[in-house]
């Protein structure tokens, strides 16, 4: 069984053709900065891998390239001779809390979730508007980031606003990164030869964007980000919490607009905003006060995060570092862990595989 799996981002496709047989990766494709000059794809498979640099304009052209690539190496003639696309979809929302087969209902519903995840579900539905055009008859499912956090306790997710905020708005905290929570979950779970509602972990995905997740029993009890990603963990170019106060006092007495402010949180905060770079690795290497004034912030949010799920969870298992930043820096782990937190708690290093586990939710999805 053939099964791809596209994570169409604002400026990005990730592509992923697995062999759900065996679970392995036939192809993938990573085409990056579309609509940019230094547009380039990068295809690899088997031993093999090649570069591209030539200008994408959308994604309609980068998903053409990515049906050339795969038919010119002869792994697929076109979508069309698959068993089913994943697509990884941001924001979920209240209607959606398990990954869902694509109709016109689920488009419009996704849609209409764009307020609440601006940088991501319009992306999301570009890739499953276009694929469903170039394979009308292949099954398409949408497996949602939010969907993990399902399981979360109403005293966990509501907000302290007037309820009627809830209600009629559904302003709440949604939780995401839920695929690589929920994997690496799956991945300790092998370690401790246990089933996943045997554990109590803290899983932390530590990357340009991150989010912390207090897991119970195999369900997700809290996680760091809320009615947005940009709640919680101090990111690349994301703020992480603040006093909302702020946001106020910014509009009122700088006179900034809604887009700026807006702006200014989700990409020129952060690490960035700090000290200029959002590169852990410049920023580690860097001997600037503020780079590490930067990864002190950073970490000590980490921290507090850790130690607030601690006393929420009673018992921890492990706590399960993945992400790019938390699978590969050393010195943030380190870090993170010098003053002895994690006790004799095992501590797990899991490289997070989002796209086999979109792929292995569309088997769910088939087989039901």
């Amino acid at each position: 069984m053939k099964i791809a799996v596209i994570n169409s981002g604002s400026s990005s496709i990730k592509f992923q053709l697995f062999d759900m047989n065996t679970e392995l990766v036939l192809a993938s494709v990573l085409v990056e900065k579309i609509g940019e000059f230094s547009s380039s794809t990068i295809f690899k498979h088997n031993e093999k891998k090649v570069v591209i640099t030539s200008v994408i304009d959308n994604h309609h052209e980068g998903l053409k390239n990515i049906i050339i690539l795969l038919s010119q190496n002869n792994i697929i003639k076109d979508f069309s001779s698959l068993d089913a696309i994943g697509h990884r979809v941001v924001h979920g929302g209240e209607e959606f809390k398990k990954s869902t087969l694509i109709d016109e209902y689920v488009i419009n519903k996704i849609r209409e979730l764009i307020p609440l995840a601006p940088l991501h579900n319009p992306a999301n539905l570009e890739g499953i508007t276009i694929s469903r055009k170039k394979a009308p008859f292949v099954k398409q499912i949408a497996v949602f980031d939010t969907a993990f956090h399902s399981t979360m306790p109403k005293e966990a997710y509501l907000y302290a606003l007037d309820y009627e905020m809830y209600e009629k708005h559904k302003i709440r905290r949604y939780g995401f990164h839920g695929t690589s929570h929920s994997y690496v979950l799956k991945e300790t779970a092998k370690i401790f030869k246990k089933s996943v509602d045997e554990l109590n972990i803290i899983t932390l995905h530590l990357g340009n964007g991150a989010s912390a997740c207090a897991i119970q029993n195999g369900k997700s009890i809290d996680t760091s980000m809320g009615f947005t990603p940009l709640e919680g963990l101090i990111m690349g170019t994301r703020s992480g919490d603040v006093d909302p106060a702020i946001i106020i006092y910014m509009q009122r007495e700088l006179g900034m607009g809604v887009d700026e402010v807006d702006n200014l949180l989700n990409k020129k905060s952060g690490l960035l905003g700090i000290c200029g770079s959002n590169d852990v690795r410049s920023i580690i290497e860097s001997d600037s006060e503020k780079s590490k004034l930067a990864l002190n912030m950073m970490i000590r949010r980490i921290k507090k995060y850790i130690g607030s799920y601690m006393a929420l969870l009673g018992r921890v298992d492990a706590i399960v570092f993945t992400g790019g930043i938390g699978e590969n820096s050393q010195y943030i782990r380190d870090k993170v862990l010098d003053n002895h937190l994690a006790g004799s708690i095992k501590i797990l290093v899991i490289n997070t595989d989002e796209e086999l586990e979109i792929a292995r939710e569309c088997i769910k999805v088939l087989e039901k």
